[in-house]
């Protein structure tokens, strides 16, 4: 698995991708920053920022892994990691965390924009914290789906169209909260990114919702792990 998570994070920046992700993270987060920050100085701003960068990271994140198997399927490529002493999961993985490390890196380069921000006002550094604990784990849960959907086909734009689809219907599930009718309203809570992001903004660190990412990016994971186990024995 580690020369498999070698290989791929070589890769990002052999190709474009990983260069393109990074500056068009850095740039669009920047921007958010300075617009959600910069002109406020208070801790609702700051969570403002981070709920943005949400939207941002569903863009972002299925281009980070549009080509991580689709590519392998289009080269023919697969097979030879089909083939391979590593197991499926060891692949899957190691591709995952490639992605995984990248998305990371581009996570903590974009925290010392609040260096900046204690210059000019106090910084609540748990709020900060516990909004990029949160965000680390929604991101890892993006990075799944993508890799999920890059299993599904040769084709890495229809793997991006796939994957951004399926988030922005999930984050969309958020605003059925609304509805006055409790039991509803209970699963939304329940089931929705969003409303279990909700105490993060406040500076509560919410282990049952890492847990509920965690586990859900775990099921998109063990699916792709399934299809590609169905593709080796087809």
């Amino acid at each position: 698995m580690f020369a498999i998570y070698k290989r791929e994070l070589k890769a990002y920046f052999i190709s474009p991708i990983g260069y393109l992700f990074a500056a068009n993270f850095l740039a669009i987060s920047g921007l958010l920053f300075s617009i959600c920050t910069l002109q406020k100085q208070e801790d609702s701003s700051v969570s403002t920022y981070f709920n943005y960068l949400i939207y941002a990271f569903a863009i972002l994140l299925p281009l980070l892994t549009m080509k991580s198997l689709s590519e392998e399927r289009k080269t023919k490529s697969e097979q030879l990691l089909m083939t391979s002493p590593v197991s499926i999961g060891g692949i899957i993985m190691g591709k995952y965390l490639a992605a995984l490390t990248v998305f990371t890196a581009a996570l903590l380069f974009n925290s010392l924009n609040f260096s900046l921000l204690s210059k000019y006002g106090n910084v609540n550094g748990m709020l900060i914290l516990s909004n990029l604990i949160c965000l680390f784990f929604i991101g890892a849960l993006f990075l799944a789906i993508g890799m999920f959907f890059s299993s599904l086909t040769e084709d890495a734009l229809v793997s991006a169209i796939g994957s951004i689809d399926t988030i922005f219907i999930m984050l969309a599930v958020s605003f059925l909260s609304d509805i006055s009718v409790p039991w509803i309203k209970s699963v939304v809570d329940f089931i929705s990114i969003l409303s279990r992001y909700e105490p993060f903004t406040y500076g509560i660190l919410d282990i049952t919702s890492v847990i509920y990412y965690v586990s859900i990016a775990a099921v998109f994971l063990f699916f792709t792990v399934r299809v590609y186990e169905r593709r080796r024995w087809a």
